[in-house]
């Protein structure tokens, strides 16, 4: 053996330099941390301990077993662990399992210029990855919030997300207590993740692919100050769009969250949906956090650096572009990189698919609230490697009146909720005039809004968490919000909505039934729109808030998805099931940016499209989308008109899909569109029938008794699909 094979063979490697202490304070040993990443983390020997805060003259961590009310340690950081504005330190000996902590911040507290420090203030890691203090929802007695070291060994067994193309998703919005909360959900574990996952079954069956969860980072469910002026029952943050920790799964919507298993049962809950084809969906707030303006408690930001965190006045006071009292400041460097390393820890921890924005246009203001050209944050989310396939998506504007649908960005990463679509398909179903035009363009995806961006850029939806039921948008002229505390003053005033009638419950057949159809012209315009559809949980069992169009504070059977609705409702279901089915049936549909080209819009009266006839081209007898009247070829863009009829066709799969509207109070005949060889129509949809004739199962479509004409019911949608004349489906 040669001397060098000798030498390497006897040599033993020193142990790391940093998992020994150098210093020793107040009993602990400690020694200098490492700076990234930010919060608490696992090293040899102990844990590391990093915080931002550029303004602070020093910081204290504070150390506690866990549920003491006392802490058993508060270390200063010496100054000579600080490099720049971060504040290292790594603790020896302690166990994470048993730990919590917080910090206290001195320095400044001169509100003019910003600085809000209070050294016996306990604060909040911002990038502490579980908090205790909220384990069990609603629970008076809580304690005040404090970091936990989480554990992160989860078996994720080779899941990864699943990367569906966005123009095939379709969106169901649910809350996670209250999709399971009611007792008639019938779960082990009701209005947790655990229960959710019980329910699965249902998703599928319903035929949605993706879920968008309303909040689950960490929140104060018990921070609201109002309660029911009828009887003084306490209200609650039930939405949870008052964030507390950002980087922490509420455990309070976890069976486990007692134990600390949060993130666990969070993380098997998207294993689960993963397996059963569905991605998920964040809804995430970064347009402000839980400590409101100055009258808001100082949790985390406002005590470690309220003059990074917030968007300020020259005189210190808090800008409010989110109507709940403060304004992130998103576009500060170190903000940015906050959100960035936020969204980037789900992804790849929690395997999540994409992001929904609230408030999203404040992601594009600058520190003085001014609207950026090109926000660096919006344009770094769009481009992040982390972040890559991610779905981004929208809710492009704000509190303060920025109104950015279709113009949010122009990186073709984003898409928005489109608020257009919202209130042009409820003002033509009720039959508003003038709305034929504008109902054309959001049938294609708006390409007067989104041009070269394509269908996908559109979320288009009917109702959303905020605001009506779809239930309710057919039943009540106005909202009824006076439970929520606020004297009447909360909720949106222009709901576009129409009683047909009567304000509320009513037991007259004639209007129920209208009702009824109204329901099913909503479902089956969304869902056979281009762009990307979004139903709200219970929508499809018509499920009702009696009105209140701000439901928020209400923890409650008035919130929760009555499973009983599923019974009483089973032809709705049935209906909204196969409209899905239909939609992922039919390319024609599911419309891809690369598809044949769109002109825009232009005059909104006109047709988005071409609808001339395509007659003179062998190769393609029909363009993508053509636009008809009561005559085939003729349609008509005047103000009066409430009728539209579009034809979709996918010529390469043979796929072709009729649909009309009819707002009119009277019945209409149609001229159909002459389709060429032995193709036939057949009727999939029909809103003007009784069930179980209102729609057929996809594939199994009637063919209609005369091929060139039908008559469309009095406000009412028709959808009939093109299929071989000898009753063979063609594949598509």
């Amino acid at each position: 053996m040669t001397e060098m094979a000798e030498t390497a063979e006897t040599m033993v490697m020193p142990e790391r330099i940093d998992a020994y202490p150098t210093h020793r304070i107040g009993g602990f040993a400690v020694g200098a941390g490492r700076t990234l990443p930010f919060g608490a983390t696992r090293v040899p020997r102990g844990i590391n301990f990093s915080v931002f805060s550029n303004h602070a003259a020093s910081l204290v961590l504070v150390l506690f077993q866990r549920g003491a009310d006392r802490p058993m340690a508060e270390i200063p950081i010496p100054p000579e662990f600080r490099i720049g504005g971060v504040h290292a330190m790594t603790v020896f000996g302690l166990d994470p399992e048993t730990i919590e902590y917080c910090y206290r911040a001195d320095g400044p507290y001169e509100p003019g210029r910003g600085h809000r420090f209070e050294p016996d203030r306990l604060l909040i890691d911002p990038y502490a990855k579980a908090l205790s203090g909220r384990e069990a929802w609603g629970r008076p007695d809580r304690r005040p919030f404090r970091g936990r070291v989480l554990d992160e060994d989860f078996d994720w067994e080779e899941d990864r997300p699943l990367g569906l193309a966005p123009e095939d998703l379709v969106i169901y919005e649910l809350h996670v207590r209250g999709f399971t909360r009611h007792p008639s959900a019938g779960v082990t574990a009701p209005g947790t993740y655990a229960g959710l996952v019980q329910k699965i079954p249902y998703l599928r069956e319903l035929g949605v692919n993706c879920v968008e969860l309303l909040p689950v980072f960490e929140f104060d469910e018990l921070d609201n100050p109002h309660s029911d002026p009828a009887g003084g029952r306490r209200l609650y943050n039930y939405w949870g769009y008052n964030t507390v920790g950002f980087f922490a799964p509420k455990a309070g919507y976890a069976a486990s969250g007692s134990h600390g298993m949060e993130a666990d049962e969070f993380k098997n809950l998207v294993k689960q949906l993963h397996r059963a084809g569905i991605e998920v969906i964040l809804d995430v707030v970064f347009n402000h956090t839980a400590e409101g303006d100055e009258r808001g408690p100082t949790l985390s930001f406002r005590g470690l650096d309220n003059r990074t965190y917030y968007m300020l006045t020259r005189d210190g006071h808090y800008y409010n572009f989110s109507g709940t009292g403060n304004t992130f400041n998103c576009n500060h460097p170190v903000v940015r990189a906050f959100v960035l390393d936020c969204l980037r820890y789900w992804a790849a921890e929690f395997h999540i698919d994409g992001f929904r924005f609230d408030l999203a246009s404040i992601l594009g203001r600058a520190p003085d609230g001014t609207p950026l050209n090109n926000p660096p944050l919006i344009e770094s989310l769009a481009l992040d490697p982390v972040l890559r396939d991610c779905k981004l998506i929208a809710e492009a504007w704000d509190a303060a009146g920025l109104w950015q649908v279709g113009s949010f960005s122009s990186h073709r990463r984003w898409s928005e909720w489109n608020g257009r679509y919202r209130d042009t398909l409820r003002r033509f179903i009720k039959g508003d005039p003038g709305m034929a035009g504008e109902l054309a363009a959001c049938l294609v995806g708006s390409p007067d809004l989104y041009g070269a961006r394509g269908p996908a850029a559109s979320v288009n939806f009917v109702t959303a968490h905020d605001g009506f039921t779809l239930h309710d948008l057919v039943a009540y002229d106005r909202k009824h919000n006076e439970a929520n505390g606020e004297g009447g003053r909360d909720g949106d005033n222009a709901n576009n909505s129409w009683n047909h009638g009567h304000e509320g419950p009513t037991d007259d057949p004639e209007i129920t039934a209208l009702r009824d159809r109204q329901v099913r012209n909503a479902v089956l315009l969304l869902l056979l729109s281009h762009g990307i559809p979004m139903l709200v949980a219970g929508d499809e069992a018509g499920r009702t808030q009696h009105g209140n169009n701000n439901a928020y504070c209400h923890d409650e059977p008035l919130s929760w998805f009555d499973w009983t609705l599923a019974e009483d409702n089973a032809d709705l279901i049935r209906f909204v099931r196969h409209a899905i089915a239909f939609r992922m049936a039919h390319r024609c549909v599911r419309r891809r940016l690369d598809d044949e080209p769109r002109r825009p819009a232009g005059d909104s009266r006109r047709a988005p499209d071409d609808s001339r006839r395509a007659d003179d081209d062998s190769r393609r007898p029909f363009p993508w989308v053509s636009w008809h009247g009561v005559r085939a070829w003729e349609p008509d863009w005047a103000p009066h008109n409430r009728l539209l009829a579009m034809m979709l066709c996918a010529n390469e799969e043979a796929d072709c899909v009729y649909l009309a509207a009819n707002a009119y109070w009277e019945s209409q005949d149609l001229e159909l569109p002459a389709l060429p060889g032995d193709l036939a129509w057949h009727l999939f949809a029909d809103t003007a029938a009784a069930p179980p004739q209102d729609i057929h199962e996809p594939g199994h479509e009637p063919p209609l008794p005369d091929g060139a004409r039908v008559r469309i019911g009095p406000r009412s949608v028709l959808a009939l699909v093109a299929r071989p004349s000898n009753g063979k489906v063609s594949s598509t």
